[in-house]
């Protein structure tokens, strides 16, 4: 059992794990411009038709959020089951940062944005800044959506229990 018998929260790892027992699917967001960049996002949903909005949460240590401070767009790559190497690359803090990010990752450029958008995905979204709200040690970001593309109908990467694993369309139901 992970978390407290005595009913008290769990903090740091702890919490962590427990948080991990709810599965989300995995995405790349990126911005563009001179110097484009991304990183892995599994903190992504939608939050209404109308207008069209999204939310990500980010990080407020990271390199991407002072890069969304004034950037006028973002993009959000829904990873497909092929994924987990383009996932972890863009989750590891380690990897390098600045002109050769992308180098070997195949990318296709926003078609109103012009952002860096990971091909053969299963989605790409194209957002612009629409509202940031505090979100403690992260914020979270609403992006009003410009583009929406559905790519593809394969299997999605997954984040589980601080594991990347796939759907599995054998047993899948429709909600």
């Amino acid at each position: 059992m992970t978390g407290r018998p005595d009913g008290s929260l769990p903090t740091g790892r702890e919490l962590r794990r427990v948080l991990g027992s709810f599965a989300t699917g995995v995405t790349v967001l990126t911005v563009g411009g001179m110097h484009p960049h991304g990183m892995t996002v599994n903190s992504f949903t939608s939050v209404s038709l109308d207008p069209p909005l999204v939310l990500v949460c980010v990080g407020r240590s990271t390199v991407t959020h002072t890069l969304l401070e004034d950037a006028s767009g973002f993009g959000l790559s829904v990873l497909a089951a092929g994924h987990a190497g383009i996932a972890r690359f863009f989750a590891d803090p380690r990897r390098p940062v600045g002109p050769g990010e992308f180098a070997g990752i195949p990318t296709v450029p926003g078609a109103r944005s012009g952002v860096p958008l990971i091909a053969d995905a299963l989605a790409w979204f194209e957002c612009e800044p629409w509202r940031h709200y505090d979100g403690g040690d992260h914020t979270i970001v609403v992006g009003r959506l410009r583009t929406a593309v559905r790519r593809a109908t394969t299997g999605a990467l997954l984040f589980h229990d601080g594991v990347l694993g796939t759907t599995d369309h054998e047993r899948r139901t429709r909600a």
